[in-house]
């Protein structure tokens, strides 16, 4: 059965490429969500005045992927404690959210923060749960940026040391 979700992790760049690589992951596509201004362009979401947040819309296959390894691997792959940004991407419009599509998507995302919340060796998630509104496409020069630009400084400082992070650590959820 396939479920669509929409995840903010800091730049739609590094979230795709890491949810790319993940087994019954169907497609992945950077875009906009969670702000006030309709068809957005890059360049107005990256002032951080439209609300919007840069996103991956995934759709998955849950009987290939559940979406508790699916939130696993979001929560590894950026700093979730970190408020409006991720590392020298500073702004609201990298920051962490899960946009939900399932009301028991949503119950599954706030109980696995609340758990997250919880343990000692965690400092606060600031992680967004909200519901799905209007999402926008990104730019198709945005589309699988990673893979066509690894050779770009952004991608080897940045992206890189995320995709390998995952490819360490979830090793029996990559595609084969």
């Amino acid at each position: 059965m396939e479920e669509t979700i929409v995840l903010g992790a800091g730049c739609f760049w590094c979230t795709e490429a890491v949810f790319e690589m993940l087994k019954g992951v169907k497609s992945v596509e950077p875009g906009y969500t969670g702000g006030k201004t309709a068809n957005p362009t890059y360049e107005q979401v990256s002032t951080g005045s439209t609300g919007h947040v840069e996103v991956a819309k995934i759709v998955f296959d849950l009987d290939e992927l559940s979406f508790e390894e699916l939130l696993q691997v979001f929560f590894n792959a950026h700093d979730a404690t970190q408020v409006d940004g991720q590392g020298n991407d500073i702004g609201t419009q990298y920051r962490s959210a899960i946009f939900y599509t399932t009301e028991r998507q949503r119950e599954k995302a706030q109980h696995y923060i609340d758990v997250l919340n919880k343990s000692a060796a965690v400092k606060r998630i600031v992680t967004t749960v909200e519901p799905l509104g209007a999402y926008y496409p990104a730019e198709d020069y945005h589309k699988k940026y990673y893979e066509s630009h690894k050779t770009a400084g952004y991608c080897q400082l940045v992206i890189a040391p995320k995709v390998e992070k995952v490819q360490i650590k979830f090793k029996n959820l990559l595609k084969q």
